[in-house]
């Protein structure tokens, strides 16, 4: 199969050409999926997610304006897809006084060997609100204030969620490093 560049791949989306539409799912699928699982706990519940994020991005390619990157924008409609499956299963976020999220986390002593697939199940464990924030702040790259808009909460509430999943993350990856002291005798 030859190589198909992102021009075509649109141009081909447009045109409903399920060649085309086949062949963006298969080449980008393995990193949607990994997106939707950042927010969904159960793997079934993201491909679901994905599929229908897939199925957004055909129905809404004629709105992809070339404004960024393509593989950006599908990012954006599976983060989208995502939350807006956890707005449906009635996510709650607890409201905190700000002065709560202030606190500070030391983390000289969090050094640990993690690889990163221990660090993403760490943040799967997370409660679906930490773990929400966490990942549009952390990694999607989100402002608080976005992330308030976006989730419909106020903005202490999304920095005081993220303060929680640190502070829950250092707890775990310090428990984690002293698992890992014993059984290897470090």
């Amino acid at each position: 199969m030859a190589k198909i560049t992102e021009a075509e791949f649109i141009k081909g989306c447009k045109k409903n050409d399920p060649k085309t539409q086949r062949q963006l799912y298969e080449m980008y699928s393995g990193l949607m999926l990994a997106i939707c699982r950042r927010y969904i706990k159960h793997t079934d519940e993201a491909e679901e997610i994905m599929v229908n994020g897939f199925l957004k991005i055909f129905e809404k390619i004629e709105q992809f304006k070339g404004d960024g990157s393509f593989e950006g924008w599908m990012k954006k409609i599976m983060v989208y897809e995502s939350l807006n499956h956890l707005r449906k299963q009635k996510m709650i976020f607890v409201e905190v006084e700000a002065a709560q999220y202030n606190e500070s986390i030391d983390y000289t002593n969090a050094q640990t060997q993690l690889e990163a697939e221990d660090l993403m199940n760490l943040i799967d464990e997370l409660p679906a609100g930490y773990r929400t924030v966490f990942n549009l702040y952390a990694i999607e790259g989100y402002s608080h204030q976005e992330i308030a808009d976006m989730l419909q909460i106020s903005e202490s509430t999304s920095k005081s969620q993220l303060s929680r999943a640190r502070g829950h993350l250092q707890k775990k990856v310090l428990e984690l490093n002293e698992k890992i002291k014993v059984e290897y005798g470090k």
